[in-house]
């Protein structure tokens, strides 16, 4: 049984969740997954922006590996989405400005322009998606349509 509306479908449970896990490739090919605050801005389903640190040990597997994935899930109807593509670390003001919450200060001690603060940018190609017993794959494109 397809998705009726894949976006809406997605963009719905992306939207509802406080958590989100990201995934990294280390130095020996090994996977690691961390679980995250929720991104700070979403465009579509296909873009996503993270706030972090800079001194991260998932900052050097990202500049190395850019390959990643990240996985939203609604515990209480069992059902999840995950989205794969690239990971970029972003650290130019402009990026960092546009992400920035009053609230961060209390990690980012020189605030925006703490060199330990940087943006994780996320770009999704495909997708699976997990409701009632069912995975249905689906392809993004440039325009945001789930395909």
């Amino acid at each position: 049984m397809a998705m009726r509306d894949p976006k809406k479908t997605i963009g719905n449970l992306i939207h509802k969740q406080k958590t989100v896990y990201i995934s990294s490739v280390d130095e020996d090919g090994f996977p690691h997954i961390r679980a995250m605050l929720a991104p700070r801005v979403i465009e579509g389903i296909h873009t996503f922006y993270f706030s972090t640190n800079t001194s991260s040990s998932k900052i050097a597997q990202y500049r190395r590996e850019p390959k990643a994935s990240i996985y939203f899930c609604d515990l209480r109807f069992f059902r999840g989405v995950m989205l794969m593509g690239v990971m970029e670390v972003l650290e130019d003001p402009e990026t960092k400005k546009m992400i920035w919450e009053t609230g961060d200060r209390m990690y980012y001690k020189k605030g925006v322009g703490d060199p330990d603060y940087c943006v994780l940018k996320f770009t999704a190609f495909k997708g699976k998606y997990y409701s009632n017993f069912h995975t249905e794959t689906f392809v993004i494109d440039k325009a945001d349509k789930a395909l």
